[in-house]
């Protein structure tokens, strides 16, 4: 007969989830938001990424046409500036 995997009381088990978790959590990534829709103009871009803070990163989660896109400006608090040689629309995510 298979033996049962051993109970561990609920303090063990809450510490070694936070083991786990506390560093998928603290990853900036997992704070971030989804920004959707977003239409890209040719040339400069400012979008705002509505954080309230200082962005740390952004990447592409959806784009409908062919276009380089590219941060033109420094992080910030309030904004996000970004160059398309194409129009199109994308949804971000800002984190």
């Amino acid at each position: 007969m298979a033996q049962l995997p051993q109970k561990l009381p609920l303090d063990m088990m809450q510490s070694k989830w936070a083991s786990q978790l506390n560093p998928l959590l603290a990853n900036p990534i997992m704070s971030g938001l989804a920004l959707s829709n977003i239409s890209i103009v040719t040339g400069s871009n400012v979008i705002n990424h509505k954080l309230g803070q200082m962005q740390q990163g952004w990447f592409i989660t959806d784009i409908n046409a062919s276009a380089n896109i590219y941060r033109s400006a420094s992080f910030n608090n309030l904004t996000l500036t970004l160059i398309s040689d194409n129009p199109c629309t994308i949804s971000l995510w800002v984190y």
